[in-house]
């Protein structure tokens, strides 16, 4: 399928999750095969043109990921065409307009998902982009901010008149946040109405389910959760794609993922104003800054754990020992002894 003048290798992504989707983490999925386009994590409209470092952090990615789409939210229709043109200068082939958010912190400022409430405010940001760049600009939004305001469809048409060259539905309303069940005949209304491409999310949790959903008429699928719980989700429904057996994924395979996500957060480019400095693969234990660094990267392995040991046996006891490793070191050793020492659990 093509975004625009942008060609994907697969229909299947990985979708945008703040605090998870790191550009480490979309490398390791890349490498997996699979996956057509990467979106970064949420950028603040706001934090990059006023080149705020954290914000420019969140828009870093690697060669490895093209092609990725940098998504931004924000209200500000000249703000978002100025955000727009630095994405653009950063070189992404996309840039994507969140309107999705459910966070109170994102939505209360006219961002995120509370522009589904104002569409033909959404729909001048989404112009306004469109006519300041020249790659792609792409939408993610939702059902609508609640189910006696599921817009949507309307949106939709709305952004695509605007210029808009593609628009990703997740089945909920803002309200519904990740309860209840995605709508997935909306989203399939939604896709027979356009003429763009329209790439469905949610409840996508096995590879059986992403090939499912390509039959509602959808041109590709965004897998967020699910990729969380298993990286190799989107190779393994290329894999059933392509009419061949899906490939299994072994217990140690599962355990050299995080050892490798580990060494890759480590190497990343450290940010000298929040006091962290490179440290070599395998040290942990600098006193420091490089503390900080350490206790960064036990945070974010956390984080991951949450999701990624759901549905393993013994699970929960991976996340008690993970949430309790104090250094690096420790945390090796949960990883070890969980997936590497021990009989390997269903």
């Amino acid at each position: 399928m093509k975004i625009g003048n942008v060609a994907l290798s697969s229909p299947f992504a990985v979708a945008p999750m703040a605090g998870m989707t790191d550009t480490a983490f979309r490398r390791l999925v890349k490498r997996h095969g699979g996956c057509g386009l990467v979106v970064t994590e949420m950028v603040s409209s706001e934090g990059l043109v006023r080149g705020i470092d954290r914000t420019l952090e969140y828009a870093e990615y690697t060669e490895e990921e093209r092609p990725v789409s940098i998504q931004i939210f924000g209200g500000d229709p000249d703000k978002m065409a100025a955000a727009a043109r630095i994405v653009e200068g950063m070189g992404a082939d996309i840039v994507d307009v969140n309107m999705g958010c459910p966070v109170p912190k994102i939505a209360k400022h006219s961002a995120g998902c509370s522009l589904m409430k104002e569409p033909r405010h959404a729909a001048r940001v989404v112009n306004a982009m469109t006519k300041a760049v020249r790659i792609p600009v792409t939408v993610k939004m939702r059902a609508g901010w609640n189910d006696r305001s599921r817009n949507a469809p309307e949106l939709a048409r709305m952004v695509q008149d605007a210029g808009a060259a593609a628009v990703a539905i997740h089945g909920r309303t803002a309200e519904q946040s990740y309860s209840g069940c995605a709508d997935w005949e909306l989203v399939s209304r939604i896709a027979s109405e356009l003429t763009i491409p329209v790439l469905g999310s949610g409840d996508c949790i096995e590879p059986n389910h992403i090939i499912g959903r390509m039959s509602h008429g959808v041109r590709g699928v965004l897998v967020g959760r699910g990729v969380l719980r298993n990286p190799w989700i989107l190779a393994q429904a290329a894999d059933i794609a392509a009419g061949q057996l899906r490939r299994e994924v072994t217990f140690e395979q599962r355990g050299q993922f995080l050892y490798d996500y580990v060494e890759l957060l480590l190497n990343e480019r450290v940010n000298e104003r929040e006091g962290f400095r490179h440290l070599a693969p395998g040290t942990d234990a600098h006193p420091g800054p490089a503390r900080g660094r350490e206790r960064w990267v036990i945070n974010k392995i956390r984080a991951l754990c949450s999701w990624y040991s759901r549905g393993l046996d013994g699970g929960s006891h991976l996340r008690a020992q993970v949430n309790t490793a104090a250094t690096l070191g420790e945390l090796r050793d949960v990883i070890d002894a969980f997936f590497f020492s021990a009989p390997a659990p269903a």
